[in-house]
């Protein structure tokens, strides 16, 4: 025993060791042994498994991130059609930086016409621009519409559907002239001698369509009445009757539907701060009985109320396109009245014994002051208030030339 190296004396002691365990016990830590080969084989299976699985992974990146960049995409678009019904340069600008839309007239002109999203206000805004952009974007957006053996009535119901009409009367002419030009030429079969009639008649249809619908107008415009209106306007000559009436029965069967964009005005704000008020004594319309009424004088419209103390007016009078003069009158001194430029009614309301609103009939506004002093201040007032509204003298100067172009020899 003496003579064992140190090595051999660590063998002998481990084999040893074993020698302690029963047979029993050798035979379980056998199975054991099996069990962690057997284990271990497993999990280096699974790893080779998900070796596999990734790199398949890392080879479809491409296919994985698609629903991601979609999503993405989804997100930005909804962001810029926030934007742009908000400011829709803005929005288009940020569209475009996305690369979500090309910085191209018929791109945009496609995406307004689509109008996912968009404010239809906001539409027309962007469309009644000057800049040269816009205006090509106008033409673009025109063309999208194809009005092919289609009517009047039918085509500006779907163009006007698409956006809403601006408030500046050069934005509308511009947007209108641009629909009569398309209509002309690609719906009208030369029903239209020339656009400026298609023009004059597409306004005919809208204002025919209020007279017809609106629940407020007591008086409605009869079919022989819009004949009437319409006459002389094609290029001097009269448009088929069997046309003016299909054009009546069509508007008085269905309603003609212009999109506005959600809310109202609130008429209590307007009444604070006027530009000036007090009682005066007015003419009635078709009763030429004289009243004294409460008078406002306020953002280019003349109200007025039974008594200062009422919410709504009992008239109103808006201040476009008329003129005011003293009237001499030997029976009622301080008077001046309210008169059209044109030889047409003046275009104001009032509310009726059962509190609907109805056109006025009116074709001068007969008013008298208590004193010389009142009446001068009220004329200078009501003077400086008065607006021009070139929408209205354009479409007039439409309406003459319509009317009178064969005469000239156009």
């Amino acid at each position: 025993m003496d003579g064992m190296t140190p090595k051999a004396s660590t063998r002998s002691e481990s084999t040893q060791g074993l020698s302690d365990f029963s047979e029993e016990e050798q035979s379980l830590l056998d199975e054991i042994g099996r069990k962690k080969s057997k284990l271990q084989e497993e999990i280096q299976h699974i790893k080779n498994e998900i070796a596999e699985v990734t790199a398949e992974l890392e080879t479809m990146d491409g296919v994985v991130d698609v629903p991601k960049q979609q999503d993405q995409k989804t997100k930005q678009l909804a962001t810029g059609r926030k934007r742009f019904n908000m400011d829709p340069q803005k929005g288009l600008n940020f569209l475009y930086m996305h690369g979500l839309l090309n910085e191209t007239p018929e791109d945009v002109a496609g995406f307004l016409y689509r109008g996912e999203g968009l404010s239809k206000k906001m539409i027309g805004e962007y469309l009644g621009k000057l800049k040269d952009f816009n205006v090509t974007c106008l033409k673009e957006f025109v063309k999208l519409h194809d009005f092919t053996n289609m009517s009047l009535v039918s085509s500006l119901r779907q163009f006007l559907w698409n956006f809403r009409l601006p408030g500046e009367a050069q934005q509308i002419d511009r947007m209108m002239e641009a629909f009569a030009k398309h209509y002309c030429q690609h719906g009208n079969g030369g029903v239209f001698a020339n656009p400026d009639t298609c023009y004059v008649m597409s306004f005919s249809i809208i204002m025919l369509n209020t007279s017809l619908h609106n629940v407020n107008v007591k008086t409605k415009m009869t079919i022989e009445g819009f004949i009437s209106q319409n006459r002389g306007i094609n290029d001097g000559d009269d448009l088929p009757e069997e046309l003016l009436r299909a054009f009546y029965e069509d508007i008085k069967k269905d309603e003609f539907k212009i999109p506005e964009d959600e809310g109202g005005s609130d008429l209590t704000h307007t009444f604070f701060n006027p530009d000036r008020e007090g009682w005066l004594t007015k003419e009635g319309g078709k009763r030429k009985t004289w009243r004294r009424r409460w008078f406002i004088l306020t953002e280019n419209c003349l109200f007025y109320f039974k008594l200062p103390s009422d919410k709504e007016p009992r008239g109103i009078i808006p201040l476009e396109n008329l003129g005011v003069r003293e009237l001499a009158d030997n029976k009622r001194p301080q008077c001046f009245e309210i008169f059209s430029d044109a030889s047409s009614a003046i275009k104001a309301c009032k509310t009726d014994s059962e509190g609907k609103v109805v056109e006025g009939h009116h074709n001068v506004y007969r008013i008298q002051a208590a004193t010389a002093e009142e009446k001068d201040e009220w004329i200078k007032c009501i003077r400086a208030s008065i607006s021009r509204d070139p929408f209205y003298e354009m479409l007039q100067t439409r309406k003459k030339k319509a009317t009178h172009q064969q005469e000239v020899g156009v």
